[in-house]
């Protein structure tokens, strides 16, 4: 359990060998960290990496209000109270996890790697979408300002130049692969790399592509470790 703003994140972590990688992961909005256990922490073990899964306000078993802006600075907390150091730590975002990823690189640019899996590159789109902005009392104003001054992607990218892998497949129906594609443009990273997958959508990119999928983390933390 992480403690943060009076609220509890029921966090998963394995330790395989103390003076490896981990990977710091973030999952997607219809997901909890549960849903990962054990199948992916095995995964990454295979390839020599510790992992903590970071939940989400309200999510599983952690406690307090899934709020996007609030929880900006949990997975900051987690780590912090992981004791990790950011040279050591690769982080995965997922979906709306990669909100938090991005966050997370920001706040510590020097992070080993990042990889976004079917990330967003500007919230507002989603927002804008699907959202009910008259119910909630909101301008189309109000979220571009918003989602301007807490999730500028392109800023927060732009200032991160350590690896980064970004996996989206062709057919995402949620979030067009043209969000992959910006998000690899701003990113100042002189080592970057995007893999688009031809099969599965938004939420069967992993078991569409298994291989390729796992083939392509391998190698990026492979990379990373050499």
């Amino acid at each position: 359990m992480v403690e943060v703003d009076g609220v509890e994140l029921a966090c998963y972590r394995k330790v395989i060998d103390p003076t490896a990688f981990t990977l710091v992961h973030f999952h997607g909005n219809g997901e909890c960290v549960g849903d990962y256990v054990p199948t992916m922490v095995d995964v990454f073990e295979s390839f020599g990496l510790n992992s903590l899964f970071v939940e989400y306000r309200e999510y599983g078993g952690s406690t307090g209000k899934a709020q996007l802006v609030a929880m900006l600075g949990d997975g900051e907390a987690a780590i912090k109270a992981a004791d990790l150091e950011p040279e050591k730590v690769i982080v995965f975002g997922r979906s709306i996890g990669s909100l938090y990823a991005i966050e997370l690189a920001d706040r510590q640019p020097n992070i080993a790697g990042l990889i976004l899996e079917s990330g967003i590159a500007d919230p507002s789109e989603r927002f804008l979408t699907y959202a009910d902005l008259k119910s909630a009392g909101l301008e189309e104003a109000d979220v571009l300002a918003e989602v301007g001054l807490h999730f500028n992607h392109q800023m927060k990218l732009g200032d991160y130049r350590n690896p980064l892998l970004i996996l989206h497949t062709e057919n995402d129906g949620l979030i067009d692969i043209s969000h992959a594609e910006r998000n690899l443009e701003w990113a100042g990273s002189a080592e970057k790399k995007l893999v688009r997958f031809l099969f599965g959508n938004h939420n069967s990119i992993f078991p569409k592509n298994v291989q390729e999928y796992l083939d392509a983390v391998r190698d990026f933390v492979d990379g990373i470790g050499s």
